[in-house]
């Protein structure tokens, strides 16, 4: 497993129920900022399932990932839902009250 993925992962087993971040938070908390794509694979990828929350990653709008690996943008949105996290009418988690401020 490369640093790049490691780095990736411990951080996303920060993010709390309830709370999302985007591909490029985890990028630039992880120092690569231009890399949000490469958090993408990273996450699809993810060999921890049930311990790296990869469904609290969604894209800067608050859209879900067509290809979440495991089972798709419905079981990304059950999972979040689950956890208390609200969506818009147009299907996209509401980012102003659910995305994790990182400073």
């Amino acid at each position: 497993m490369s640093g790049f993925n490691k780095s990736v992962y411990e951080f996303v087993k920060t993010v709390p129920a309830g709370s999302v971040v985007t591909y490029g938070d985890v990028a630039r908390v992880i120092g690569s900022p231009r890399a949000s794509r490469q958090v993408g694979w990273a996450l699809h990828g993810n060999p921890y399932r049930g311990i790296v929350p990869c469904h609290r990653v969604v894209f800067k709008d608050g859209s879900l990932a067509p290809g979440f690996a495991f089972g798709g943008s419905e079981a990304q949105k059950a999972m979040l839902v689950s956890e208390g996290v609200a969506f818009t009418k147009d299907g996209k988690v509401d980012m102003t009250s659910y995305r994790l401020i990182i400073e």
